[in-house]
């Protein structure tokens, strides 16, 4: 569906921040440095997928380490796909950007005054960083959130929802919002950056909070801008399992601690599926923790901290700990039921090495974008640490290029999905999720992809809907399905979180990215940045 909106009496900003998780609100604190800044979020500005972040920050600072061994366990767990330059940059830049969260006072755990790391799977040295013991996401989050706050070069609009990004001859001039009242706010600006995080929702079970819709793909597709790799979704591996209980995230750190994967049986199973063990590359262990579900017919395994010892456990895993015995559980006495959850996306929105878009005017970071860095399956915890150095790249490029448009339209357009009945959006998110959950998942084949690619090209608009936030929603999860699934399809190998049963092996003529747009599907060679002409 296409709308055209006004802009008289609109001004234009220096720049539109949309997203508060790490990367949103980190961005717009650099930002603030040089120009005012809008920051616009859809629910509170506490609410993303940072504060639900537990293992840590990802970064090579120990005289044990180095940026080049990084390096090569983000490369090598990315199954083949990572772009190097994206790599380079990330492992590179990051100390720095780790450094900033230290003396902007996120209080990372220390013990003689030293920084504490832990290590996590596929890492070969201990570099994650972490805060409150598995709260690190929280920690950083809050610390933001306040700076943000007090920072009289921020303007904050919370319960704000992104409907469509607002374009003209220029590119992108900004975002069209419903606030919680159901009023359409315009706003404009030079720099529209995006920071809205993932689609862990399009799943039944995912880690990700209710906010985790994929409405960032969604504003830039239907704006024009390339998407990549939106096959690739990483599902973690062990999220608490109970009856009637919240999907809660295990973080991997337990693993590298000392947890042990085990069956209903009580067999320890991970060695005999990949040499790391428990620490083999999360998109391996997720796949093993599911094939041995459908073995023993038990919705989950078992996680053993009988190693860890109850005071590492409630020192290390304070958050875990509660959380669980809140719900009748004593992890210090008892194995964790877990079960795979949707995670994290891989894929989004195509940028270059300064999150630019393929839309002038319009730039993105952190999980809704995709630069390159993850590949075919992203390292732990190399999540946060993505959106503060790219983000840190939008403020380079916007220190050194002064954006501006020639003239301001009298009308920009606004485009978004309109595609289902608005009587049955919570039955319609329900059957996607499910669908989403069975065909779309860890484990995929042809048959179940088709069937999917069937559903989702139907249709049931009878009426012009009223747009609200849940039912705009249900549009962006389903373009996002859409979009994955045509990817799925295209991509005949199993690659990373990518596994199809048809196409059980990797295969080298699919070491490719797919792109997509509204003008079609396409691929470009992994080493091959995105490069786009302003």
């Amino acid at each position: 569906m296409k709308i055209t909106v006004a802009t008289t009496g609109l001004k234009v900003a220096p720049f539109l921040v949309i997203g508060s998780g790490i990367a949103g609100l980190y961005t717009a604190l650099k930002l603030a440095e040089i120009a005012e800044v809008t920051l616009v979020t859809k629910e509170t500005l506490k609410e993303s997928n940072t504060t639900y972040a537990q293992g840590g920050v990802a970064v090579a600072l120990s005289a044990s380490d180095s940026p080049d061994l990084h390096y090569i366990d983000t490369i090598k767990a990315g199954a083949g796909l990572c772009l190097p330059a994206a790599v380079d940059v990330l492992v590179n830049e990051g100390p720095e950007r780790v450094k900033e969260l230290l003396a902007m006072g996120v209080p990372f755990d220390t013990e003689a005054g030293a920084l504490v790391t832990t290590r996590e799977a596929a890492h070969s040295r201990p570099r994650v960083l972490h805060a409150d013991g598995d709260a690190t996401g929280r920690e950083i989050s809050k610390t933001l959130v306040k700076l943000v706050q007090t920072n009289p070069q921020i303007t904050v609009m919370e319960n704000h929802y992104a409907v469509a990004l607002l374009t003209g001859a220029e590119g992108c001039y900004g975002v069209l919002t419903l606030d919680e009242n159901q009023n359409q706010t315009c706003l404009l600006a030079q720099a529209t950056i995006l920071a809205t995080g993932g689609c862990g929702q399009l799943y039944l079970n995912t880690t990700n909070p209710e906010v985790a819709t994929g409405d960032g793909v969604a504003l830039a597709f239907h704006a024009g801008a390339p998407v990549a790799d939106l096959e690739f979704v990483q599902f973690h591996p062990t999220a608490l399992r109970l009856p009637d209980t919240p999907c809660f995230l295990i973080t991997e750190a337990v693993r590298g601690e000392g947890g042990i994967l085990r069956n209903a049986h009580e067999d320890r199973f991970m060695p005999s599926y990949h040499h790391q063990a428990e620490l083999a590359p999360r998109d391996v262990v997720a796949r093993s923790v599911l094939l041995e579900m459908l073995k023993t017919g038990n919705d989950h395994v078992y996680l053993d901290l009988s190693l860890l010892g109850p005071e590492l456990i409630k020192h290390r895993f304070p958050n875990i700990y509660e959380t669980c015995l809140s719900y009748g559980l004593d992890i210090t006495k008892a194995p964790i039921p877990v079960a795979p959850a949707a995670h994290y996306m891989m894929g989004g929105v195509a940028t270059d090495l300064y999150g630019r878009t393929g839309v002038p005017h319009l730039f993105a970071c952190g999980e809704v974008a995709n630069s390159g860095v993850h590949g075919a399956n992203r390292l732990a915890s190399n999540s946060l640490l993505d959106g503060l150095v790219f983000g840190h790249r939008i403020l380079t490029y916007l220190q050194t290029h002064q954006l501006s448009f020639n003239q301001l339209p009298a009308e920009l357009e606004a485009t978004f999905s309109a595609e289902t009945n608005p009587a049955q959006v919570t039955a319609d998110r329900l059957t996607l999720q499910q669908l989403a959950s069975t065909e779309l998942g860890i484990i995929r084949q042809e048959n179940g992809l088709c069937q999917a690619q069937h559903y989702l090209t139907a249709t049931d608009l009878k009426q012009v809907p009223t747009l609200t936030p849940d039912y705009l929603e249900l549009q962006n999860l389903r373009l996002f399905a859409q979009l994955l699934v045509t990817a799925a399809c295209a991509r005949q190998e199993s690659r990373g979180s990518h596994y199809r049963l048809d196409y059980p092996d990797p295969n080298p003529a699919w070491t490719k990215r797919i792109i997509q747009s509204p003008q079609g599907t396409s691929t470009i060679p992994v080493e091959q940045p995105f490069t786009w002409r302003w």
